[in-house]
């Protein structure tokens, strides 16, 4: 027994070093000067240029990064906020309402999750050049403000945790449904909806391809402005990857509390006496 616990904390240590290697390295370039990147072996240990690189990236006015990050937050916890409400509202219905049409509806719903991105670009980008949003953050706002994942999501998580006496003891005391599901259904769904709002904020923070296709420079997201960054006729690498750096902060942060919560949730308990 002692035997297989070590070697299970020892792969756990190796999964996590390796895990973790790559953003320690990203940060050891940016804390490190163009001249020493390309050096074998690599550098290992950080540098102090670390105030100098991020000093250079912020002030590069092609790439408007400080203002790129700023975008991504609006344009992330506005999708993050959407998401898990009208997920949570939605999966409430799918699981605990009878309503004519409900399984035609849900199968719909896990439908568009077969359709992959990529092939919607063309008409959506079509669709926002009509509404005239091209080059606005509305453009990568609207079109992602309710997720199918999301709603199938917390259908699959409000039917195995809520037990229907629940709701039918609400309804018998006499509260209306958006009582029931603002005082009874949101508490059981935090750990579901601190799970769907992490992957949520960090798939729309990550998100490039949209952004590339219907923003221009001038209103770029983070993403943008890093590929600005790292497309010039010289590439900076130590600017680029102390950019990169900075951009993952929020990330971390999100993670951070959205975590807490998870564990809290858990810990908690779903219904309070």
């Amino acid at each position: 027994m002692i035997r297989k616990n070590s070697l299970t904390y020892l792969a756990l240590i190796a999964a996590c070093v390796l895990s973790a290697f790559p953003l320690y390295f990203m940060f050891v370039v940016a804390t490190r000067t163009n001249d020493v990147i390309s050096d074998v072996p690599p550098p290992l240990l950080p540098g102090g240029s670390f105030g100098e690189n991020a000093g250079r990236a912020f002030a590069n006015e092609h790439a408007a990064f400080l203002y790129g990050l700023v975008n991504s937050l609006i344009v992330s916890a506005v999708v993050t906020v959407s998401v898990v409400f009208f997920s949570s509202l939605a999966g409430f219905a799918f699981a605990k309402l009878r309503f004519r049409g409900r399984s035609a509806l849900l199968l719909v719903i896990v439908g568009t999750m077969m359709v992959p991105t990529q092939l919607g670009i063309i008409p959506l980008y079509m669709l926002m050049v009509r509404l005239g949003w091209q080059g606005t953050l509305q453009a990568v706002i609207v079109p992602f403000l309710v997720s199918g994942f999301g709603v199938f999501m917390m259908r699959q998580y409000a039917a195995s945790a809520i037990p229907d006496s629940l709701i039918e003891a609400a309804i018998i005391d006499g509260a209306s449904t958006l009582r029931i599901f603002w005082s009874v259904v949101l508490p059981a769904l935090r750990p579901a909806a601190a799970v769907l709002g992490l992957l949520t904020f960090m798939q729309t923070w990550n998100e490039f391809l949209w952004s590339f296709a219907v923003l221009d420079p001038d209103t770029p997201t983070v993403q943008l402005s890093l590929s600005l960054l790292a497309t010039a006729y010289y590439t900076d690498y130590a600017q680029v990857f102390a950019a990169t750096a900075i951009a993952t902060l929020p990330l971390l942060f999100v993670f951070l509390v959205f975590g807490r919560q998870i564990i809290g949730g858990i810990t908690e308990g779903a219904v309070k006496s």
